[in-house]
């Protein structure tokens, strides 16, 4: 390890292979927490290259417990996180919006690193059992809609890594990789990312796989889409700028995505959405990425016919009923 941090500490970057070789080294409990630590660090120092990015990606994926779900052609709506904005849990309701709409979902996601309630926070305290086993899973998605991927159950790998991030508790590399190591390998993504950057190298990425992507970035810094301003989407081939007026007749402001000030206030505002008693602002965001992940489906739809599609799911209780059943199963 001194070597390579050596190398990172004089600027060098790391190869594609050399980082999925000090990864997988690191999984293996070759290196100290200091080691650790310091490693993580230095990309808090610079910016992470695509290589490198991808060399990370690669090793978690070969080291993951994997399950097939191809036969659901799920979909995976999954936030990079570390946007610093404290939000309530978008994706993981837009996620329960997409499977009340009829459309499968695999769920990946973690306890909260560098926010409040992470998706795996609120699962749980919700009353949701995590489990990496295949058939339980391919039954709550046959059955509900979706399944929920707790990744700290299929990622063996960062074992290590856990209570060094916990620890740090501001955003890592880490942070970047888990929406691209869903265990299931899911052929239809939306995915949240904090920045332009990553934004342009999870595009780099996903346009060499065989994958039906939306990758989000609200300009002012969400990784969802916020609705408070402007929003790139890149989607295979094309790249357009969506403008918040464009869904709702307001300005959301960033005070009306709060999440709750702990797990068991951002667990009841959870439900409070899911039971349509939720603000308008709140609904209309959630619709909002629920309908950019519809659209993964029908890569030539009218946004306008997705959003409707969406907002349906949720004003019905569709959405609420799918959140009932699979916690039922």
């Amino acid at each position: 390890m001194k070597k390579i941090l050596e190398k990172l500490f004089y600027q060098q970057y790391l190869t594609e292979s050399d980082a999925k070789k000090v990864l997988g080294e690191i999984s293996e409990g070759k290196y100290n927490p200091y080691e650790i630590s310091s490693f993580l660090t230095v990309f808090k120092m610079r910016n992470i290259t695509v290589d490198e990015l991808r060399g990370f990606r690669n090793c978690l994926l070969e080291r993951c417990i994997s399950i097939d779900l191809e036969e659901f052609d799920a979909v995976d709506l999954c936030g990079t996180g570390g946007d610093g904005k404290d939000t309530f849990n978008v994706s993981t309701l837009a996620s329960f919006v997409v499977a009340g709409a009829g459309y499968k979902v695999a769920k990946h996601g973690n306890y909260g690193v560098s926010s409040t309630c992470g998706s795996s926070n609120v699962m749980e305290y919700l009353g949701y059992e995590f489990t990496n086993d295949s058939a339980t899973l391919k039954k709550q998605i046959d059955k509900s809609g979706i399944c929920f991927l707790h990744a700290p159950l299929f990622h063996p790998a960062m074992k290590e890594v856990a209570p060094i991030r916990k620890n740090i508790g501001v955003p890592t590399f880490f942070n970047m990789l888990g929406p691209m190591v869903n265990p299931s390998f899911p052929k239809k993504q939306l995915v949240g990312v904090f920045s332009l950057q990553l934004q342009r190298y999870y595009k780099y990425i996903y346009e060499q796989e065989n994958v039906s992507y939306r990758i989000v970035h609200s300009l002012d810094g969400y990784d969802e889409i916020s609705l408070t301003g402007p929003a790139k989407i890149i989607s295979p081939g094309k790249e357009i700028m969506l403008n918040p007026r464009d869904i709702y007749d307001k300005i959301i402001t960033p005070a009306e995505l709060k999440g709750g000030k702990n797990i068991k206030s951002s667990a009841e505002l959870f439900i409070q959405i899911l039971e349509g008693n939720g603000t308008e602002a709140q609904n209309a965001v959630v619709v909002a990425n629920a309908a950019m992940a519809i659209q993964c489906y029908h890569q030539d739809q009218d946004f306008s016919i997705a959003l409707q599609i969406a907002e349906e799911s949720l004003k019905s209780k569709a959405a609420l009923q799918t959140f009932k059943t699979l916690l039922s199963l």
